[in-house]
């Protein structure tokens, strides 16, 4: 091995024997791996005592370190923590990685306020709120959403309940989507009694909450009010709709995850099976990249660490196929779930199912992988590419807004599958929300527009595109989330086409990206675009 930089050979002396987290970094500042110890100075020295095999991955960090930064922490619970926290935050090359792992989105339902909400984030906080996820499957967590809308009858609006109440009632309330709790037409305890339905559907328990709605749909029928029993008994009925046939896995009717394993080289797949009230209700799965020199034990380790820190949803009972790395240290903080690693019986045998899926799953991802190549020269998957999509934007729909003579406002919707218009899926729509004192506004046009759309398309149980484009810039883009957030569709990706630059903005990125002008992906953009401004003007002549 080179020789030990000055730097980090000034700092080895004294370290000290407490827990703790180590940075190791590059010349140039960039943070190559981050490691936590029960002890820091042991396991630190080990790095530079110990004569690395020359192929190990160890070795080669070795070759590229130039500084040391140590962090002292109270305890090995709190090192996990911090080494998971400076992990997402660095994107070490050298650590295992969780791939994609800041692009899944959970569900959140703020129970610790009056009158919760159900929304979607890409943060889980220690905040009293229960959170559900991640979900990789961003459809399945769409369609969980529109189910809670069309069922239970969750506010949308931000209002910080009691403190702040509207003046009046919201459109929900007048469609029947909301039954009115800022204006006194829905009791807080009728509210919360909603909320805990919700949790129980979210939490896999169809069953538990049809018990509940059949009683207060009994309730409501013996005292007369017959207006809310038909809601409760339509209700009912979209619960029974939804209550498939589902794989009993558990006769006993217990809550827990599965978790399945498979390797192959740099790569790794844990598949988890998700078993509630003894069903197996759903599949899961998370890719992890740069393994190469880590143990089964320390990659697995690596999973539980990224996947369940901060989740309030959780099983009675974890099934791992073999222990990883830092039991001791997992197991305090997935309490009160309990860690379980079966050898035989009806646990094994369902451990041995999630392990099929995680080979299965990962011979397609390793597959997928070599297509890559192939692909290069579609600009559909060089779009995907260049945004750092999760998912190929196979379809993708266009919004432009067109003004007459400063009246007439117009919104034109064009869809693409595949690169190429579908003009069957264009629509066009004239706006409402036009202040006749002082014209249109772009803004609030714009986000009339895809909000009408999207929640025509949700009411119709139509597909959703796999990616939102906005003729316009950044307060354009901005307009057409909120509405998409306003119908918990806020994890749908969206971008805007500026046209004097031709830069692209995307939602949560303060400066714009800008594409080679021959790249496929622009033009594929700007086509779009330009094809979605033709359909408005040509609705005003």
């Amino acid at each position: 091995m080179r020789p030990v930089p000055d730097a980090i050979a000034q700092k080895l002396p004294h370290l000290p024997e407490t827990p703790g987290v180590y940075l190791w970094k590059g010349a140039d500042g960039t943070v190559l791996y981050v490691g936590k110890a029960k002890r820091l100075r042991p396991r630190v020295r080990s790095y530079v005592t110990t004569d690395h095999p020359a192929w190990s991955k160890t070795r080669v960090l070795m070759e590229q370190v130039a500084d040391l930064e140590t962090i002292v922490v109270p305890s090995e619970e709190h090192a996990l923590v911090l080494e998971h926290n400076l992990i997402k935050e660095h994107h070490p090359r050298f650590n295992v990685m969780l791939r994609d792992d800041k692009t899944y989105p959970y569900v959140k339902v703020t129970v610790q306020e009056p009158y919760p909400r159900v929304l979607v984030t890409r943060r889980v906080l220690d905040d009293g709120a229960r959170y559900y996820g991640p979900f990789t499957d961003v459809g399945a967590m769409r369609h969980a959403l529109n189910v809670v809308k069309r069922i239970f009858t969750v506010r949308s609006c931000r209002w910080n309940m009691p403190v702040e109440m509207p003046e009046r009632a919201c459109l929900d309330f007048h469609i029947k989507r909301c039954k009115g709790p800022c204006i006194g037409a829905q009791s807080q305890s009728d509210y919360r009694a909603m909320i805990d339905e919700v949790v129980a559907f979210l939490d896999g328990k169809p069953d538990e909450v049809m018990r509940r709605v059949r009683g207060r749909m009994d309730e409501a029928a013996a005292a007369l009010d017959f207006e809310r029993a038909a809601e409760l008994r339509d209700a009912l009925r979209h619960l029974e709709r939804l209550e498939e046939p589902s794989l009993i896995v558990d006769v006993e009717g217990n809550d827990r995850d599965v978790l399945g394993f498979a390797r192959d080289g740099d790569d790794a797949c844990v598949t988890l099976l998700k078993v509630r009230g003894g069903k197996l209700l759903a599949r899961d799965q998370r890719f992890l990249e740069q393994a190469e020199g880590e143990s089964d034990a320390a990659v697995l380790s690596a999973y539980l660490a990224g996947s369940y820190r901060g989740v309030t949803e959780r099983p009675a009972e974890v099934l791992l196929p073999f222990a990883p790395d830092d039991l001791d240290v997992l197991e305090p903080a997935l309490r009160p779930t309990r860690v379980l690693i079966p050898q035989r019986g009806l646990k094994r045998e369902l451990l041995d199912l999630a392990e099929k899926n995680a080979r299965h799953l990962l011979e397609e991802f390793k597959l997928a992988e070599d297509e890559t190549d192939e692909r290069a020269g579609d600009p559909v998957y060089e779009l995907g590419r260049a945004l750092g999509l999760a998912k190929i934007p196979r379809a993708l729909v266009c919004f432009d807004n067109s003004t007459a003579q400063g009246k007439d406002n117009v919104g034109a919707i064009v869809w693409f599958e595949n690169g190429r218009p579908r003009r069957s899926e264009y629509r066009t729509m004239r706006v409402k929300s036009v202040d006749e004192a002082h014209g249109p506004d772009d803004f609030a046009s714009m986000r009339e527009v895809v909000a009408r759309y999207f929640r025509r398309r949700i009411d119709e149980e139509k597909s959703l595109p796999d990616l939102v484009v906005i003729d316009g810039g950044k307060g354009q883009l901005a307009a057409a989330h909120e509405a998409l957030v306003s119908l918990a569709l806020g994890a749908l990706p969206a971008v805007s086409l500026a046209k004097r630059e031709e830069e692209v903005f995307l939602v949560g990125r303060a400066e714009p990206m800008r594409l080679s002008r021959r790249s496929p992906a622009l033009r594929l953009l700007q086509q779009a675009r330009d094809e979605a401004h033709r359909t408005a003007v040509g609705y005003n002549r």
